[in-house]
């Protein structure tokens, strides 16, 4: 097979990672790919949303099979256009997408459908959203409602924070157009998760559950951000809470999703809380999702491309899972989520038996590799249980002490909560 994976960043790395230890993948493509990938796939220079010369490239390649990862292109329509031309592809079509795309067209559709989530209201209006956040009060939590590379959402302690919120995303624009229209949803205690699911029409296939941790800094404190490290498996996820989530929040949006005429193929992530009233939706993504990926994919015993063919084929790809944990830390460009600076080289030292490296936010420069990007890379364990795989990532990490250009958390797959 020759299959092409769409995308440059973590996510997309561990895809062609995974993808390459298959004996029936011939030839792998990334477009664009970053600094890393080069050693797993051909890197094309194709951007993304470039969707008419990635389907251009398809058929002059002859590509079998096209994952894609990012969901800027899903929102876009990519899916759709490659069904157009009989191109196959894993990933939802822009009607599927929009449960990423839209959080309220998410809101309603949970609402609607009776899928568990926290009681919201949408504004188009910023003052009108000040007024609901003085009745309300806080905590409280502000969403743009278009994609903002998992930076949209602002868990707000204090009114004036929320208040601020709504200033940034309605008026300043922080945004652009993904903040015009805001959700305010209620602040939910409780311990988050990520699922992710393969899934193809009525057909849902879970994966094993994984903590995802947004905030920058240590003890989840600082700003959010795409995501500072994970781990999996998460050891207060019960197979209760897994059979539940699976019933009522995956299947229920797969079948809901069907019968609005949306039909869904490609990854369904759910995004949870664990409340004391049951697990709750904070949202749906339509992909993999990053960095979750990079920890769950070690773990799976099958190989990746024959799961997404028989998914896609209505066949159950009935997946293996190790009895082992993985944690995978970020390393992130001093200044992220804010402004940093570009172009810093990265230290480099060769992964063992037990760790990888997943490069997210680099190229390759006349020096090496160097950074280009918020994110720059994940370092990743696998051990026999989730405090062996953290001590293992954290040797590694080291290398990266001795230079102020990058930061990482130092608490992943220890603060298990």
């Amino acid at each position: 097979m020759n299959i092409l994976v769409v995308g440059r960043g973590g996510r997309e790395h561990s895809l062609v990672m995974h993808l390459e230890k298959s004996s029936q993948v011939d030839k792998l493509y990334a477009a664009p790919g970053n600094g890393g990938m080069d050693k797993h796939a051909t890197c094309v220079n194709i951007n993304e949303m470039d969707i008419d010369g990635l389907v251009h490239f398809a058929k002059e390649a002859g590509i079998d099979l096209t994952i894609v990862g990012p969901e800027a292109p899903l929102n876009a329509g990519i899916a759709d256009r490659f069904q157009e031309e009989n191109l196959a592809v894993f990933a939802p079509t822009e009607k599927a997408a929009l449960l990423e795309g839209s959080k309220s067209f998410a809101k309603d559709f949970m609402k609607k459908y009776e899928i568990p989530t926290a009681a919201y209201e949408t504004f188009t209006d910023a003052e009108a959203a000040k007024r609901y956040i003085e009745q309300q009060g806080a905590p409280i939590v502000v969403k743009a409602d278009g994609l903002a590379e998992g930076k949209g959402v602002i868990v707000a302690e204090t009114k004036e924070q929320a208040i601020e919120a709504i200033d940034n995303m309605m008026i300043e624009k922080t945004f652009a157009e993904a903040g015009a229209t805001i959700v305010i949803e209620e602040f939910l205690e409780g311990n988050e998760f990520s699922l992710m699911a393969f899934v193809h029409e009525n057909n849902v296939f879970p994966m094993m559950p994984a903590r995802d941790h947004k905030r920058a800094y240590d003890n989840d404190e600082g700003p959010n951000t795409g995501g500072m490290g994970a781990f999996a498996p998460v050891p207060d996820v019960t197979e209760d809470i897994l059979t539940y989530t699976e019933k009522v929040v995956l299947q229920k949006a797969a079948d809901s999703l069907m019968e609005e005429g949306r039909p869904f193929t490609g990854i369904l992530y759910a995004g949870l809380m664990n409340t004391p009233k049951g697990p709750k939706v904070i949202e749906f993504n339509t992909r993999f999702g990053d960095p979750e990926t990079q920890v769950v994919l070690p773990l799976m015993n099958n190989d990746l491309d024959q799961v997404i063919l028989d998914v896609m084929a209505g066949k159950d790809p009935e997946l293996e899972w190790k009895d082992e944990a993985c944690v995978g830390v970020v390393v992130a460009s001093a200044g992220y989520p804010g402004l940093y600076k570009k172009g810093a080289p990265i230290p480099v030292s060769e992964p063992t038996d037990y760790t990888f490296v997943v490069q997210a936010g680099t190229e390759k420069s006349k020096d090496g590799i160097v950074s280009n990007g918020g994110r720059v890379l994940l370092v990743g364990a696998v051990g026999e249980n989730l405090d062996q795989a953290a001590q293992t990532a954290y040797d590694y990490l080291q290398i990266f002490n001795t230079t102020d250009a990058f930061f990482y958390r130092k608490d992943i797959g220890i603060n298990k909560i």
